[in-house]
């Protein structure tokens, strides 16, 4: 399974949260704009052009190692980490590229 499916996988079903965790659906939005900025994916667009599929999974997989190399563990709530990680699901999601 690619790094976008697995990531896509386990924090798409976060995105019913938005409903009721309006501080986690900033939070994720605000994540979504740093890794559109880091990614080169950015615009001043209306609506942003999608990140490069190969691009947002080599950076997923990198991200991915590194929590496993830290010893993370999910929390309950929504740390630094899921954030991100939701976020990467929310742009493979929005783009088709999971």
């Amino acid at each position: 399974m690619s790094p976008l499916a697995r990531v896509s996988a386990a924090y798409g079903p976060r995105f019913a949260e938005f409903a009721f965790e309006p501080a986690f659906l900033a939070a994720v939005d605000q994540h979504v704009a740093e890794l559109r900025e880091r990614l080169e994916a950015g615009s001043a667009d209306l609506h942003p052009p999608a990140p490069d599929a190969e691009v947002l999974a080599d950076y997923s997989l990198g991200f991915l190692d590194a929590l496993t190399e830290t010893g993370w563990l999910e929390p309950v709530g929504h740390d630094y980490a899921v954030c991100r990680l939701t976020a990467i699901s929310w742009l493979a999601r929005r783009h088709n590229l999971a």
